[in-house]
């Protein structure tokens, strides 16, 4: 298998995109969890809506709507200042546990994201996080004017980076953005970082389904579209494993022989 990219999806793949529960209860102890799972759905059913009504506005301006939708549906009162506040978090999120080391280890092969986020935010946001050292392309789909799952949208990579899909990894843990990548050409390593066991196991043992269970229910789980991933995947270190299998194999090859 030749691999001559890796590219990443960011938010929910590189970045853990449920840090920004933090803020939200901070803000609002009594929603924040409700807060924080609503406008994570909204933004991303606000991104499919906009590229099907041909309507593009950036993703500084969806999640903030999506903010605002959350805010007013749950029926709090804030005003811009601390909505700033909680956008904020967006320019500073949580890298994943995982996310470092993966990079480090995969140093030598070109890696990209290729995101939703407009270039303003992936930057500040990469930069800020000191990802921008690892990385050798931020791709926004603001040049495309459509997002993710868009085919548009995944063109981007090879224009950006003169790499043909078939000898590139995308790497989600967003299954609508696994299933659209594979669907596109590319070869697709899905994260799974909610396990259907595990999932089970949480629903069983709550008395009610709240709304971080239930977010990983329409969210966090392999859609049923007929296009699975070449790798599923538990955590982002097990993609060394995908560049180390060729040399593998020809040492394997030379002990034959």
């Amino acid at each position: 298998m030749t691999i001559d990219a890796f590219v990443f999806d960011a938010y929910g793949t590189l970045y853990d995109v449920q840090s920004v529960s933090k803020i939200t209860n901070e803000e609002f102890p009594d929603h924040g969890e409700l807060i924080t799972q609503v406008w994570r759905m909204k933004q991303l059913e606000y991104t499919w809506l906009r590229s099907m009504m041909g309507s593009y506005r950036s993703f500084w301006e969806i999640t903030e709507a999506s903010l605002i939708y959350t805010l007013n549906a749950i029926g709090v009162s804030s005003d811009k200042t601390v909505r700033d506040r909680i956008m904020d978090k967006y320019l500073h999120l949580d890298p994943h546990s995982d996310c470092l080391t993966a990079l480090d280890a995969l140093q030598g092969v070109p890696l990209a994201i290729l995101s939703n986020g407009n270039q303003e935010i992936l930057d500040a946001l990469v930069t800020n996080t000191g990802l921008d050292t690892k990385l050798q392309s931020i791709i926004s789909i603001d040049k495309a004017g459509i997002f993710k799952p868009h085919d548009d949208a995944y063109a981007l990579v090879e224009t950006t980076l003169n790499v043909k899909p078939e000898n590139t990894v995308f790497v989600s843990s967003n299954a609508f953005d696994a299933c659209a990548a594979k669907n596109f050409g590319f070869q697709v390593a899905w994260i799974e970082r909610v396990t259907r066991d595990a999932l089970a196991a949480e629903i069983a043992a709550a008395e009610v389904v709240g709304p971080s269970t239930m977010f990983k229910l329409l969210r966090m789980q392999m859609e049923n579209f007929d296009m699975e991933p070449d790798h599923r995947l538990t955590s982002l270190n097990e993609l060394a494993d995908l560049i180390e299998q060729p040399s593998r194999m020809a040492t394997q090859e030379t002990l034959d022989a």
